[in-house]
């Protein structure tokens, strides 16, 4: 008697489901150990991740604490062991972290009277690759202010070059201390350019820009004609004559 096509399509279904019933052991038998084991890995990893992910918050958590409590003892006069606390901080703080430790570090030096120490923190931070830029040209800045006195002029206005610019967010403390290292090089047409831009410059502190404006003017640039035009370099007294 001949089997009719609904009885075949439901015989298929079963020899179909029973295949992929076996199959589907035979891949568990083989593979089941290794397929248990990578997600008991993949867990794990997740769950580390989670884990110090939270450290990491913790801990920076702590490292805030700890650096405002020594900014707490540093303003009430409390300095003894200040270094120590910073050290330990910046030991391994993240890079936020690690700069402000370091530079405050460096800056109890600059009130001790210890320019040496102070230069040397200083430039520990200028020379670390792992901070933010903005923190290596702060550093950078505040190193060659401590060293202004015993650097030759020309190390001064060399180190200083991509900083001392208009436009740079460090322009003024640059751009002044390049000018004046000019001065003492005896070059005060290299100088008075600068004093003029600084002039100039709305983005500086007014007391920076008057001062610039009277430096500049004492070395024959009418800076104030340069600022109300707005036009290029000034001109100094000799050139209009």
């Amino acid at each position: 008697m001949a089997i009719k096509p609904a009885d075949n399509e439901s015989f298929y279904r079963e020899v179909d489901e029973e295949l992929r019933r076996e199959q589907l052991s035979g891949f568990w038998k083989r593979y089941g150990i290794a397929v248990a084991a990578g997600l008991v890995l993949l867990i794990a990893v997740i769950g580390g991740v989670i884990y110090w992910q939270h450290r990491q918050e913790v801990q920076a958590g702590e490292k805030g604490e700890a650096l405002t409590a020594v900014f707490a003892d540093i303003q009430a006069g409390r300095t003894e062991g200040a270094s120590a606390k910073l050290d330990a901080i910046a030991a391994d703080a993240g890079p936020g972290y690690r700069a402000a430790a370091m530079l405050t570090k460096a800056d109890l030096a600059v009130q001790a009277g210890d320019d040496a120490a102070a230069a040397a923190a200083f430039k520990a931070v200028a020379a670390d690759g792992e901070l933010p830029q903005p923190y290596r040209d702060l550093a950078l800045i505040r190193q060659t202010a401590v060293e202004f006195d015993t650097l030759a002029p020309a190390a001064i206005v060399e180190r200083l070059k991509p900083l001392a610019v208009p436009g740079s967010p460090w322009f003024g403390s640059a751009g002044e201390m390049t000018a004046l290292a000019h001065l003492k090089q005896n070059k005060p047409a290299l100088a008075a350019p600068i004093f003029a831009a600084m002039a100039k410059d709305e983005a500086l502190p007014p007391s920076m820009r008057s001062r610039a404006m009277q430096m500049a003017g004492a070395l024959g640039v009418d800076a104030v004609q340069a600022e109300d035009t707005g036009e290029g370099p000034a001109t100094t007294k000799e050139d209009a004559e």
